[in-house]
């Protein structure tokens, strides 16, 4: 079976980027049920349209519900079982065994998959959740190569899968109570806040003088103590795949649909071994990203980096492009409808990326609204017609370049 490519759904844009730029299947979530709660997931009048575009480009979609259930929520998630069933779901993502009876029960047609959540890194559980019913296990990303290699050996029936790109948790497989502590904010229960990759200052108090609280000192900058870097095995595709992998996940349903795109378009390259995907890679390294590592997948060092992955950046997120919007609909001659997400000028540097274009850089181009009046500049949301000489196509991405930021 070929390896599949997973790709993050925060929303219906997005979801239309990982099917157009690659993605074999699709993972979104239902609001309050999964660990992206703040990703903007999905609305009951978008059903019939998800529907359209899963049908039309025969691809998967899987159900993220891997939240740790209280009780008045798994009350709630009866009620809603009709709601879920409208959904063409192959799959759900789980965490909490308590769902495995309710989900056999009402979506006998729909696979069980076990989410990373629930940390399986031995074959011993591998075997244990395949016998409650799992389809798939979505590794703990502490399992080495070496480690996978192990379970597909001694569970060969069970599909495995891992997270082969994008931020990681700094707990133990995301089990961090630190944004509970912090904020209220629970990590388990979809909503954290985020507080590893905080900016802390830290401080220290001598026995004799208490209450007086002296700073440890790091020159001009600051790091972010338990923070992680941002993983990314691109150039370890078959290491990946000789290790017995079914899927191949990329994390992300609360980042941009830029991001969605040339990340999964990148891996779609580098798995399909086209001559020009080196050209694609190129544009992993300019998306919002954290320093880029190989995590545990060589070894039990998570600082571990190796050659032609990582490139020398600062703490913070690395961006070097302006996401301005995407093509919408061809209106014949050149021109163009955009959904505009920043602002665009007359005379910026445009370029255009799309599924199977590494790059188009723009010639002149002109804006007009909707009565054909000519433009300087266009904002966020505003309707806009842009003609160029450029072949485009629905779904191409605009962006512009811009200095390399590195956000904190």
């Amino acid at each position: 079976m070929p390896i599949e490519l997973l790709s993050p759904a925060g929303n219906l844009e997005k979801l239309k980027a990982a099917y157009a730029y690659g993605a074999d299947a699709a993972y979104m979530g239902l609001k309050d049920f999964s660990l992206r709660a703040n990703a903007g997931n999905f609305s009951l009048n978008e059903i019939e349209e998800v529907k359209r575009l899963k049908k039309e480009s025969n691809k998967k979609l899987y159900c993220a519900m891997n939240i740790l259930f209280k009780e008045n929520e798994i009350e709630k998630l009866e009620k809603i079982k009709d709601e879920i069933a409208l959904w063409p779901f192959d799959a759900f993502i789980i965490s909490d065994i308590g769902l495995v009876d309710f989900i056999q029960k009402n979506f006998p047609y729909a696979d069980l998959h076990l989410s990373t959540q629930a940390s399986c890194i031995n074959s011993s559980a591998a075997k244990a959740y395949k016998n409650m019913g799992f389809k798939r296990i979505i590794l703990g990303r502490e399992a080495s190569l070496d480690d996978i290699k192990k379970i597909k050996d001694r569970v060969p029936e069970l599909e495995l899968e891992a997270f082969v790109h994008g931020a990681m948790c700094m707990a133990y497989s995301g089990r961090c109570i630190l944004s509970a502590y912090l904020t209220g904010r629970s990590a388990n229960q979809g909503d954290c806040a985020h507080t590893c990759r905080w900016n802390y200052k830290m401080y220290i108090e001598e026995e004799e003088r208490k209450g007086q609280f002296m700073p440890i000192e790091e020159g001009d900058d600051y790091t972010a103590i338990l923070s992680s870097k941002d993983l990314c095995m691109i150039d370890h595709v078959d290491d990946l795949i000789n290790a017995g992998l079914d899927s191949l996940k990329i994390e992300g349903r609360m980042k941009s649909v830029y991001y969605v795109a040339v990340t999964t378009r990148a891996y779609r390259k580098a798995i399909d071994k086209t001559p020009d995907w080196q050209d694609y890679k190129k544009d992993i390294f300019d998306v919002s990203h954290r320093e880029f590592t190989t995590g545990f997948f060589f070894s039990n060092n998570p600082s571990d980096t190796k050659s032609g992955v990582s490139r020398p950046t600062s703490y913070g997120y690395e961006r070097a492009y302006t996401f301005l919007g995407t093509v919408k609909e061809d209106l014949g001659n050149g021109r163009y409808t955009i959904d505009v997400k920043n602002q665009i000028r007359d005379a910026d540097d445009l370029e255009f990326i799309g599924p199977d274009v590494p790059l188009l850089k723009d010639k002149p181009f002109t804006l007009y609204d909707e009565n054909r009046e000519k433009l300087e500049k266009i904002d966020h949301g505003k309707y806009v017609e842009l003609e160029t000489e450029l072949p485009l196509k629905p779904g191409y991405i605009l962006r512009k370049e811009s200095e390399v930021k590195i956000i904190k």
